[in-house]
């Protein structure tokens, strides 16, 4: 049995805010120098956002390699390709900070990612507000 659509609107919200409050996290960690911390902040922010819109439009995907599927087939043609590598790129540094031995990430790695991120986000949220 699915979730009502009371509850599905419920989850969409509760995954958006928690990637927008994910993002705000970013600060203390650009400021301590906690960059492979703060490639997982930002992967994360952008994922609990992608799977609040999935789960608005009805798409399920069982994995972080799932969404980025469904984003790149699904959704390329309403949401700007340069995010949707943001989105990409992001993964990747994720799966290197937090799976990688030795694996290092940086301040240059990570400060031009931040932007692009918010927008990515931002864009996010106003695809589940206009289909709301």
């Amino acid at each position: 049995m699915g979730l009502s659509e009371e509850d599905k609107n419920s989850l969409v919200a509760y995954r958006l805010k928690k990637g927008k409050e994910t993002f705000a996290e970013l600060p203390i960690l650009v400021e301590n120098n906690l960059w492979r911390n703060a490639a997982n902040r930002l992967y994360y922010a952008c994922f609990y956002a992608a799977s609040a819109l999935l789960m608005k439009d009805g798409y399920q995907a069982h994995s972080h390699n799932g969404v980025r599927s469904v984003l790149a087939t699904r959704y390329e043609t309403i949401i700007d390709k340069c995010l949707i590598k943001t989105y990409g790129i992001l993964f990747n540094m994720r799966q290197r900070g937090d799976y990688e031995d030795w694996a290092i990430l940086e301040e240059e790695d990570i400060i031009p990612q931040i932007e692009p991120a918010n927008r990515f986000i931002t864009r996010i949220e106003s695809l589940i507000v206009e289909n709301g």
